[in-house]
């Protein structure tokens, strides 16, 4: 796979840096830059993500962080048997319980939902940091979706990182799933509630909680080709915008 010329390896993160030094210097050097590819390509282009993490795989698999950027590439991907051996086999190696939310999501992807559920009340999930316990519980609220059980995971979501009014990295896709099991279980007017509290807090667009919402509201946005062959946006059901900001003064 090619490298582009700007990436030079470096951008990893030190940790990752650190764990490469058990290799000779020019090879630390290749599994570096195709982990860095592995990186920037995963959201937008995970097949070739994928694709360079197998070449960092062949180059040095008996590196952690090399099985965990296999398995989140494969994850990426749909591909769940193998990322939840990557996830195993990383895990094997550094005796961590970090990836035991994407565990059992790779479960859930494999169609075994109550896997994902006995894996969310084991006692690993007690030795989590605040962000890994708010992913099983969101993992765990799909396991019960994933069986119809709506209900369970509505109440599944309710906790005190759903109540508190502390905007946290996780609290916008909390809120979303809350709303969107809400909408699901026919409470329409608590889940437009809880779509409009992921909008406050998805400050980075994490979700499309903002096009939910206006679905709801009955907003719809089209596109429309003016005169001039500039597209002007265009609220239905609202009058047009008069002017615009660069014509004031």
């Amino acid at each position: 796979m090619p490298i582009p010329e700007d990436v030079t390896g470096d951008e990893i993160d030190k940790d990752v840096r650190q764990e490469l030094q058990s290799l000779p210097k020019g090879l630390a050097e290749d599994v570096a830059k195709n982990l860095v590819m592995v990186a920037r390509l995963i959201d937008e282009e995970p097949e070739n993500a994928y694709a360079y993490s197998k070449v960092a795989l062949r180059l040095a698999s008996r590196v952690a962080a090399v099985r965990e950027a296999a398995g989140f590439a494969a994850y990426a991907t749909q591909k769940y048997s193998e990322a939840l051996a990557e996830f195993r086999a990383a895990r094997r190696m550094t005796g961590s319980v970090e990836l035991w939310p994407v565990m059992a999501d790779c479960e859930r992807g494999l169609g075994r939902p109550e896997k994902a559920l006995e894996m969310a009340g084991a006692p690993e999930v007690h030795k989590l940091d605040k962000a890994g316990q708010v992913e099983m519980r969101l993992v765990a609220a799909g396991a019960r979706r994933d069986m119809d059980q709506l209900d369970a995971a509505i109440v599944t979501l309710q906790s005190p990182e759903l109540a508190s009014n502390s905007v946290q990295p996780w609290t916008a896709r909390l809120r979303y799933a809350y709303a969107d099991a809400l909408l699901a279980a026919g409470r329409q007017g608590e889940a437009r509630e809880w779509f409009a509290k992921a909008v406050e807090a998805d400050r980075d667009s994490s979700t499309d909680a903002s096009d939910r919402l206006a679905e709801l509201d009955g907003v719809e946005f089209v596109d429309a080709m003016t005169e001039d062959g500039d597209d002007d946006v265009v609220v239905e059901g609202e009058p047009p915008v008069e002017g615009k900001a660069d014509d004031q003064g």
